[in-house]
């Protein structure tokens, strides 16, 4: 088995760089211009299935990504981590407003972080994005399959945390992946492998790092 995991493409929202979460926004005109430049990019690939999160960003960057070629089947497991009443803040350097100063902590310290009312802990994502992927590799009618699965910034960290045994404290070593970048993992003695991390199709300078 052989998983292509990408995260979505621009949000007006990842262009102002504001917590996006579960909040259910579309991709910008530059979002679609990159999902595009990915599918040319990965057109010699054959699909046998492709998975995405629900979130409209990630449902559409997959449908893109594939020229709508495929059937997209949802999975709640991989939307965006859930930041709850601080969806909509600005979490950039310049205009940071999360009213509680202890929300760096879910950048500088994830061990510790505390998420808001109606959030999720990065344990939690880390929890549903690994029983996401132990599902896959455990059915043994996915052992020869190439599968795409379309995915948001902090829950594509969590997969690779998980992947990699890494402990929380390093979740955020090797940054977000830039906008429809594609890491390409494959199932090896019953163990995930990573073979290529953060590949891109496009010039770098169309995309942005906050999810």
């Amino acid at each position: 088995m052989r998983l292509y995991l990408i995260r979505h493409g621009e949000t007006q929202w990842n262009k102002q760089k504001l917590l996006q979460g579960k909040t259910d926004n579309p991709l910008n005109e530059n979002g679609v211009q990159v999902a595009k430049m990915t599918a040319e990019g990965l057109r010699s690939v054959s699909f046998d299935a492709v998975y995405s999160s629900p979130l409209s960003r990630a449902y559409e960057t997959a449908w893109l990504v594939t020229e709508g070629r495929y059937p997209i089947v949802t999975d709640k497991r991989l939307e965006e981590i859930g930041f709850g009443v601080y969806e909509g803040y600005c979490c950039g350097k310049e205009g940071f407003n999360i009213p509680d100063p202890d929300f760096r902590l879910f950048f500088e310290d994830p061990e510790k972080y505390q998420p808001p009312a109606g959030g999720e802990s990065v344990r939690e994502l880390c929890d549903r994005s690994m029983d996401f992927l132990r599902e896959l590799r455990e059915n043994p009618d996915n052992e020869d399959k190439t599968i795409l699965i379309s995915t948001h910034g902090a829950t594509l960290r969590s997969m690779l945390v998980g992947i990699q045994k890494k402990p929380l404290s390093q979740f955020w070593k090797g940054g977000v992946h830039q906008n429809c970048a594609v890491t390409i993992v494959r199932l090896e003695a019953g163990e995930y492998v990573v073979e290529q991390e953060g590949v891109i199709y496009y010039d770098e300078a169309l995309s942005t790092n906050y999810d």
